[in-house]
């Protein structure tokens, strides 16, 4: 790929070549800066560029242009590169124009000038849009290639996996391209099994296992030690939370994710009501951004290994791993998420990953573009899965047991209702999926009336109810009856102390019926299900973590 450009655009001089210099200074070996007085030059540039096919990663644009403002640029050129991160340089006076270019254009950041100093005022922020788009860039053709087909459930899982572990691929479609068929027929056993990971370096991978993914490509799925402070088990936003507050505080800290990190807030397609980002941001990015900060801290992050089972051992706890090995620690933190409940349907089951997908696979909706397809369910999850697939979609139909006000936030509801190619069935439920080979439509029941009719789709979008991962600690702790962990006050029976519980304190807010193991996230019984909140309680389970260590 062609060195992607920074591109600054201002029609002071001074103000040009100063920016340029910061610019060139800080950024001159990863990228090429250019820059132009006006913009109309501005605009031929881009042109140029988009022609020779070089990547634009940023621009850098001044507000109060002659001719053309600098909001006026961003808008035309954004349209020929959309990935680009677009940055305003404002005068105090201008904040009201940059607000509207958040709301219009999707303004990714706006600056005060002046910016001195550059190392606190403005290369930090750059650094992160930056590093953004440079997570988002198309991958290069001389990358990783999937090939497979769309209608199968493994190279769904394969697309996925790599997908939320933020490694660049290409897909080829065996079905629908020349160059697929060629590669698959260079190997005997791809042929048979598809799909089919093509490595630059002349590595083949045949229907590969997560694992043996996560290690082609790099990924660490062994501990370099057995023994630990603290481990993790879930790498979601409650994980990765307990990740970066304990490896931070000099806690030798393991993360142990079967999947990929983020867990099913990773999978969001949009999450507009987190804290501190106005424009709204990807779970992906919220997964990408913790995993880099966790691992600066020098957590042990091990992808594609699963935690099967807890022991205790005082004054340890050991974690089993699928693989037969053992970890051990002396405190040990449960935050193991929860996934979708699977839907009892005719049809679901044989169409799940080939077209009946749980939660928002962001991975396949660039496949359905011109399609309709249907969403189930009235949450957050599911309206920000909505909306998502609405810039795809020709239509999005969503099937809502009850009204979306009773579940969703107010935010959410509104996009929706300002979406044209959306619609709302309320009091509808999924009842059948049909379809020989590929899915054809779905049969849906109006739960008020008994009413069954049939709509046209070419998929769907799962996000119904949470089921816990509970299952490696169900026989050594205290569950609920619908298996969520029990922790602190909720483990207290008429000021009783859980049975077997052996030290002279209650259990800590977080702390399960055995001393040493806690819980965070959506995993807990009776939580607020939301993003901040699972990054709070990961955090503050690192704080009660260091009271229990004191006393071991």
């Amino acid at each position: 790929m062609a060195t992607p450009v920074i591109f600054t655009v201002d029609d002071e001089p001074p103000v040009l070549n100063a920016v340029e210099r910061d610019l060139r200074s800080h950024y001159g070996r990863e990228y090429r800066v250019a820059k132009a007085g006006s913009g109309a030059e501005a605009l031929d540039a881009v042109n140029r560029f988009k022609q020779r096919g070089t990547p634009v990663a940023m621009f850098v644009v001044d507000q109060r242009m002659p001719e053309m403002t600098g909001t006026e640029f961003l808008e035309k050129a954004a349209k020929v590169y959309p990935d680009a991160k677009k940055v305003l340089l404002t005068a105090y006076a201008d904040t009201e124009a940059a607000i509207t270019c958040i709301n219009t254009l999707g303004l990714d950041r706006y600056l005060m000038k002046p910016w001195d100093p550059p190392e606190r005022e403005l290369y930090p922020a750059l650094d992160d849009l930056l590093s953004d788009w440079q997570a988002s860039v198309p991958a290069a053709y001389d990358g990783i290639r999937v090939v497979g087909t769309l209608w199968s459930t493994h190279s769904h899982r394969v697309k996925d996996f790599l997908a939320r572990n933020c490694i660049p691929y290409r897909w080829l479609d065996v079905e629908a391209e020349e160059e697929a068929r060629t590669l698959v027929s260079t190997d005997p056993e791809v042929e048979h099994s598809l799909p089919g990971v093509f490595f630059p370096d002349g590595k083949v991978l045949a229907q590969p296992s997560n694992i043996e993914l996560a290690e082609a490509v790099g990924l660490q799925t062994q501990a370099t030690k057995p023994f630990f402070d603290m481990i993790i088990v879930g790498g979601g936003p409650a994980g990765l939370g307990a990740a970066v507050y304990g490896a931070s505080e000099g806690l030798r800290t393991a993360l142990i994710e079967r999947e990929a990190t983020g867990g099913q807030a990773g999978t969001s397609a949009r999450i507009e009501n987190y804290l501190g980002f106005p424009k709204g941001l990807s779970g992906s990015d919220l997964a990408r951004r913790a995993t880099d900060q966790a691992r600066r801290f020098g957590v042990e992050i091990l992808t594609a290994q699963e935690a099967v089972k807890v022991s205790v051992e005082d004054p340890y706890r050991i974690v089993e791993l699928s693989d037969g090995s053992e970890l051990r620690c002396h405190a040990l933190v449960v935050a193991t998420g929860v996934s979708i409940k699977t839907l009892d349907a005719p049809g679901v089951d044989e169409f799940t990953g080939a077209g009946v997908y749980y939660g928002a696979a962001v991975t396949e909706a660039a496949h359905y573009k011109n399609l309709p397809v249907v969403v189930v369910g009235g949450a957050n999850s599911a309206g920000q899965g909505a909306v998502f697939f609405s810039q795809y979609a020709s239509k999005v139909t969503m099937l809502v047991r009850s009204n979306l006000s009773k579940s969703m936030s107010q935010y959410l509801i509104d996009q929706i209702d300002g979406t044209e190619n959306i619609e709302i069935l309320s009091h509808t439920e999924l009842a059948a999926v049909e379809g020989n080979g590929r899915i054809d439509g779905i049969r849906v029941v109006n739960n008020q009336t008994s009413e069954e009719h049939t709509i046209p789709a070419a998929a769907v979008f799962i996000f119904v109810g949470a089921v816990p991962h509970t299952e490696l600690v169900s026989d050594v702790i205290q569950t609920s009856d619908t298996g969520f962990i029990i922790t602190g006050d909720g483990l207290m029976k008429n000021g009783k102390r859980p049975t077997g519980w052996k030290l002279d304190r209650d259990p800590y807010l977080l702390e399960t019926s055995v001393p040493g193991i806690f819980a965070a996230g959506d995993v807990r019984d009776d939580v607020v299900r939301r993003v901040a909140s699972a990054v709070g309680q990961g955090s503050i389970a690192v704080s009660f973590v260091h009271q229990y260590l004191k006393t071991v």
